[in-house]
């Protein structure tokens, strides 16, 4: 891969691509029609709304003079971005050590945890367990929890379970 992509990884190789003919003084369209692609296709690509294929990413650094599979290691790369974040919104506190009656009104397997948190923090620190609310704490972090539910939730009385 061309060193001076190095510093792109993790972003949309169209985003790159944009820069690289801004710099070159080229416009999309006229570009893009003589690659025989379709100039909103093209845009599409140079506005990140779509990936890059392999035929025109080899068209495209062919044209340039770009080393070969520069812009498909960066699609890669960005593939690689975006999975880790679609993973991440997946990830859930540790559910052995919330009750299910803390969340009674829903399916725990179900609930969104970055989505909701404003909900499940509240609702754990006013009505769980010093374990539960340890595991929140744990799971969204200090800063989150400050955030939601303000300092006071964290010298608070810890709530037994026969109150």
């Amino acid at each position: 891969m061309d060193g001076r992509f190095e510093k792109y990884k993790g972003i949309h190789p169209g985003i790159v691509l944009d820069r690289e003919l801004k710099r070159r003084a080229l416009k999309q369209r006229p570009f893009a029609l003589a690659l025989a692609e379709h100039p909103q296709t093209f845009n599409a690509i140079t506005k990140g709304k779509r990936n890059l294929t392999t035929s025109l990413a080899l068209k495209i650094e062919r044209e340039l003079g770009l080393e070969e599979g520069t812009l498909l290691v960066l699609q890669v790369f960005y593939d690689i971005r975006k999975e880790k974040e679609k993973l991440a919104t997946r990830i859930a506190p540790n559910l052995s050590l919330l009750r299910k009656t803390l969340f009674w009104d829903t399916e725990i397997e179900k609930i969104d945890w970055q989505q909701q948190s404003t909900a499940v923090i509240r609702r754990v620190f006013e009505r769980g367990s010093e374990a539960e609310k340890a595991e929140i704490l744990r799971f969204y972090g200090k800063a989150k929890v400050v955030s939601v539910m303000g300092s006071v939730a964290l010298s608070t009385e810890p709530i037994t379970e026969d109150e």
